[in-house]
């Protein structure tokens, strides 16, 4: 696979071969993952991302990699212990003080300089998971199945700062995140005086936590019928498109690691920690030097959010085809000529 065509080894593992060698060679340096007497390093890691990458169960993974239920298993708590290692180092800001402005807003007449102070976003997501059936009642989400609420915060670059996983389901987004903000352990990078996240509507309003205008339009797909109306559906605008972020890494990590879909049965702890894997490595890939195909069309097109499921390089290539760029340069020029009025009637005001 790591000698053969690049797309097979990102069908595979969902990331290319680069990047695949430099997390094993990362994870037996840094992290204490080690080769046994018959498996590689190379084989335990692949075995590892082949079960993120397609959510296999055991018996799945038997027969691809030819190993007993129980070498899987040991094989899998290994790596998930070298990985809550390379977790705790990369799900945080990389600017601990956010001091630079994100060149995302530096360079882009839509957002600066009304949102120079803004340092991310944050929003919660549901993942499914596999729950006992006496605990199930408060675990069900929105759709009626068990699942985690993870809440997340990203910056603008697509990658997690944050993550807080194995909340019930049933919990509200607001009870999450005040408990969050409230809780020195959890070491939520709160933002200096001065600085904020954006957070949508289904939040508290709080200082260093910006909210759009209630009972205003606010989705893109709102304005497309007819461009903003006064200042208030200007900022909801704009801060719908600069928010989107989030929504854009959530989308590609889940379409990345299927086994958010369907979580083969492990414990609850080691739900947790699968979760936080996916998280972990998507920021890895994100900051390898290797382009990524998936990340590659991401950056292309700001509006493009991913399918499901990566099933394939081509089919996602393709799917970013289907959005076009006309709609995309309209939307842009639209919020850059409502900001400016606004900001002139502010002045006139």
């Amino acid at each position: 696979m790591l000698s053969g065509h690049e797309k097979r080894c990102f069908n595979m593992f969902r990331m290319t071969q680069n990047t695949f060698r430099q997390l094993c060679i990362d994870l037996e340096s840094k992290h204490g993952l080690l080769p046994s007497y018959r498996i590689s390093t190379l084989e335990k890691v692949g075995l590892f991302v082949y079960i993120l990458s397609k959510g296999a169960s055991n018996r799945d993974v038997q027969e691809r990699f030819q190993h007993s239920g129980e070498t899987v298993s040991r094989i899998f708590k290994e790596v998930l212990d070298a990985i809550d290692g390379l977790s705790s180092k990369i799900l945080k800001p990389r600017d601990p003080e956010f001091k630079e402005i994100p060149s995302q807003i530096a360079y882009d007449t839509r957002y600066m300089p009304h949102f120079k102070d803004c340092i991310g976003a944050i929003d919660g997501t549901h993942i499914d998971v596999i729950i006992s059936e006496e605990d199930q009642l408060r675990y069900r989400g929105r759709k009626g199945t068990p699942t985690f609420n993870v809440l997340a915060a990203c910056d603008f670059d697509l990658l997690f700062t944050f993550v807080l996983t194995g909340w019930e389901g049933s919990a509200h987004d607001s009870r999450i995140f005040l408990d969050c903000i409230s809780n020195p352990s959890l070491n939520f990078p709160k933002p200096p005086p001065g600085k904020y996240y954006l957070a949508d509507k289904g939040y508290p309003e709080r200082n260093g936590y910006l909210t759009p205008y209630h009972k205003i339009r606010y989705h893109p797909s709102e304005f497309r019928a007819a461009n903003p109306r006064g200042p208030r559906e200007v900022f909801n605008r704009a801060h719908s498109s600069l928010r989107s972020c989030i929504e854009r890494a959530f989308g590609i990590l889940k379409a990345r690691w299927k086994i958010l879909e369907k979580m083969p049965k492990y414990s609850t702890h080691d739900q947790n920690r699968i979760i936080c894997a996916t998280f972990a490595l998507h920021n890895y890939i994100r900051l390898s030097k290797v382009l990524d195909p998936a990340f590659n069309i991401m950056d292309n097109d700001p509006n493009f959010v991913p399918p499901k499921a990566i099933s394939d390089v081509h089919l996602m290539q393709e799917e970013a085809q289907q959005m076009g760029t006309n709609e995309m340069t309209k939307i842009r020029n639209d919020i850059t000529t409502s900001l400016m009025i606004a900001k002139r009637q502010r002045r006139g005001s």
